[in-house]
């Protein structure tokens, strides 16, 4: 989901999320992992809200404003939030694929104004790090 640059990332979370297809070996695509991974910009209350009714499992840290907040309201500022440190380091293969994204330039900057030419060049930019590693792979 394509926004506009400045824009931040997590209110489009739950959007994200609902278009989300998670493939299984047979079968019809899945609509709910079974977690969901993403750094302290996704902590909020509505998205843990969301997961939480969805039974995905959150492996979102809290923001240490948030956990500040919570232990001052004592007794009624509720649990502290679960978080799965393994899951959380499988992250860093996300990261290092938006990381590869980045490396060209046009994507780097948004330099295409026009949202069609900006995804076409996300498209041929995975295109050429996915053929990269397959002839990697073939080596």
């Amino acid at each position: 989901m394509l926004t506009a640059g400045q824009a931040a990332d997590s209110p489009r979370f739950i959007p994200v999320l609902k278009k989300l297809r998670v493939r299984g070996p047979v079968g019809r695509p899945r609509t709910r992992p079974d977690a969901v991974a993403g750094d302290k910009a996704y902590s909020s209350r509505g998205n843990r809200a969301h997961l939480r009714k969805r039974h995905i499992k959150a492996v979102i840290p809290e923001k240490s404003d948030q956990a500040t907040n919570r232990k001052k309201r004592g007794s009624g500022g509720g649990r502290p939030v679960s978080h799965d440190a393994d899951l959380y380091k499988e992250r860093n293969t996300v990261e290092r694929l938006i990381s590869k994204l980045k490396a060209w330039r046009g994507i780097a900057t948004r330099y295409d104004k026009t949202p069609d030419s900006y995804i076409a060049g996300l498209h041929l930019r995975a295109s050429m790090i996915w053929i990269k590693e397959l002839i990697r792979g073939a080596s």
